[in-house]
């Protein structure tokens, strides 16, 4: 069966009767393979569905993922009625996912929109902090004890360090004698990196609901306007740290590169992104946080930066098997690239924490 042929099944398993056109291949994420597949209803009229192949290696329970997704979006949708947001389909037994062999599938309808990997513009980097603030906000009353912890450990960088010290001491595919300076700095900096999990474990941060990855492409805006739309992409809506939120934002939005490109010298924090971003993302959830998050927010985004090239290196070192790569050196680049931003961002830490204090 070749994927049109296996779309159109999948499509009809989640109850979708109407006649086929054709798929697109989406850009989304490093992880997931994700699908616009088009219909067109009974009167003529296209209607458009977003399908994906959710990686069962990366995500181990997706099952449970897939709960915590129906909960938190159904919590939202009844709290916030009239705003737009993300519903999935459910298939002829009342699921929200499709098991097929070894493939893990799900729906939701296709939001027209607009995303951007890389933006400089304060307004849309404002609604894109206010965004996630916002999304912080909705999930404020949720019951964290009703999530699954779908990636155990995921922001827990002692751990991602124990992970890697066992991807170095395997060597699986003889690819450690590349990457020794690299692997010589971010042991160096692995304390500093381990702020936040080690304030965790003292009781100092509190828990609570997060997305865990707060890229900018994970705000759907309205072509119009530029206003956000929606927060997508909840495969790690967990129990967290809002400087985990927080944090990943910055470090995916403020390098002055993208996170995979290869002229390292050109990474960096810019401050002006950093500052547009905070002050959305602020505006939502400044009165609701503890004095120690005011105090880690500049040094959440070291820490998320550091946890990323950990993950990185871990993943070249045992062969790729989890971040989607284009060629065989990609996870490398990534590594090398997010080095030199933490490195920027210990450089202007003193800059970062007073913008904080004046989005305050």
């Amino acid at each position: 069966m070749d994927l049109n042929e296996k779309l159109q099944e999948v499509c009809r398993q989640f109850k979708i009767q109407d006649t086929y056109v054709g798929y697109e291949t989406v850009q989304m994420g490093n992880v997931n393979r994700t699908y616009k597949v088009n219909f067109l209803l009974k009167d003529g009229s296209p209607k458009s569905f977003l399908v994906q192949n959710v990686n069962t290696y990366a995500f181990r329970e997706p099952v449970g993922l897939m709960e915590n997704i129906d909960k938190v979006t159904e919590h939202i949708r009844a709290k916030c009625p009239g705003k737009t947001a993300l519903h999935f389909h459910h298939t002829y037994d009342r699921k929200t996912y499709l098991i097929d062999g070894d493939n893990f599938w799900r729906m939701t309808n296709y939001i027209d929109s607009v995303t951007y990997n890389a933006v400089k513009d304060p307004f849309v980097l404002r609604n894109a902090g206010k965004a996630f603030g916002e999304f912080q906000m909705q999930l404020a009353d949720f019951d964290i004890q009703l999530l699954h912890e779908t990636i155990p450990g995921f922001h827990n960088t002692r751990q991602r360090y124990e992970k890697l010290a066992k991807a170095v001491e395997a060597n699986a595919a003889g690819r450690l004698d590349q990457v020794r300076e690299e692997l010589e700095y971010l042991m160096e900096v692995q304390d500093l990196a381990c702020t936040l999990s080690d304030m965790l474990s003292r009781g100092e941060l509190p828990l609570r609901v997060t997305h865990n990855d707060t890229k900018i492409n994970n705000v759907l805006f309205d072509s119009r306007d530029n206003s956000a739309l929606v927060v997508i992409d909840l495969d790690t809506v967990m129990p967290g740290l809002i400087g985990h939120d927080f944090g990943d934002a910055i470090r995916f939005a403020a390098n002055f590169v993208e996170e995979d490109c290869p002229e390292y010298d050109r990474a960096g924090v810019d401050l002006e992104v950093f500052r547009a971003f905070a002050q959305g993302f602020l505006s939502q959830t400044a009165g609701t946080l503890t004095e120690n998050e005011i105090r880690t927010l500049g040094m959440s985004c070291f820490c998320l930066t550091a946890e990323l090239a950990v993950r990185f290196l871990d993943d070249y070192i045992q062969g790729d098997p989890y971040f989607k790569i284009l060629y065989p050196e990609h996870n490398l680049v990534r590594t090398r690239c997010q080095i030199a931003l933490a490195k920027d961002m210990l450089r202007k830490m003193d800059q970062m924490d007073a913008i904080v204090r004046g989005c305050l």
